[in-house]
């Protein structure tokens, strides 16, 4: 697998889905060790686009030079767009969209930008909650409890306590546990919680935001149009900005439906 090395010297992890066709630079969310992404990927190469799918920080076989600083996460990108050597659309995933935001508005010189599911907070009740949440997750970080900074994130996700019972019993859990530190990291990406607007009247390029048509039942506790009312909350402050509604449910989009959706957005214009 080849790296590159990121501005602090950090050795960031990535895979070239495919090398023919505009460059696409796929950038993971929370709990994502980069294997997120891969289908979304595979379905933009299969429709003719480079794909580059990486690790971020503290992710898989990247490294994770301390301290941490979003700015460094933008450097990591710039990083990897770099290893290109071609121009970059753009797509993140939930809290990676927020990075993506972040570093177009930042100055990263890419082209088109598609991210799905942001989870900026809107109302005062979830934001008083959100920066909770930041509070005890530092805690839980700082103690070493790793299980308790997964349980406090899936509980913010809105899963119920049955959820994270079954998610601590699954074999999947112990590799989540490596992730955990990175919850900090992509904390820091959203900020305050709610769409910065300002940071994103910055951003020149064409933006599209998209969400499934209601969240999926593993996050029953949050409001049916959560992510729709935070992409549309997005768009209002956005220069260039349209919207997709994917209709299904589930955070993590279907493949085979959002492709199709973002190649025909990478090729516009």
């Amino acid at each position: 697998m080849p790296h590159v090395r990121s501005a602090d010297g950090t050795s960031i992890g990535y895979d070239r889905l495919s090398d023919d066709g505009d460059t696409v630079v796929l950038v993971g969310g929370g709990l994502d060790d980069g294997s997120e992404n891969v289908p979304l990927g595979e379905h933009l190469a299969g429709a003719g686009f480079a794909v580059v799918n990486y690790r971020r920080r503290g992710r898989g076989d990247s490294g994770d030079t301390q301290p941490y600083a979003v700015e460094r996460e933008i450097e990591d990108l710039a990083a990897v767009i770099d290893a290109t050597r071609r121009p970059a659309h753009l797509f993140g995933a939930s809290s990676g969209g927020a990075l993506v935001l972040e570093a177009a508005a930042a100055g990263l010189p890419v082209g088109r930008i598609a991210v799905h599911e942001v989870p900026y907070l809107l109302t005062e009740p979830m934001v008083a909650a959100w920066r909770q949440y930041v509070t005890d997750l530092g805690r839980a970080l700082d103690a070493g409890d790793r299980d308790e900074a997964l349980r406090l994130f899936m509980r913010l996700a809105g899963s119920s306590d049955e959820d994270i019972a079954g998610a601590e019993a699954a074999p999947v859990w112990p590799a989540l546990l490596d992730l955990a530190p990175t919850l900090r990291y992509d904390a820091a990406c959203l900020g305050d919680g709610p769409p910065p607007a300002d940071r994103l009247a910055q951003v020149a390029q064409p933006v599209l935001l998209s969400t499934g048509a209601t969240v999926d039942p593993h996050s029953a506790g949050l409001p049916v149009d959560f992510f729709g009312a935070a992409a549309d909350a997005a768009a209002d402050a956005l220069p260039d900005a349209r919207r997709l509604t994917v209709e299904i449910a589930g955070h993590v989009a279907d493949p085979a439906l959002l492709a199709p959706k973002l190649a025909e957005f990478y090729r516009t214009g």
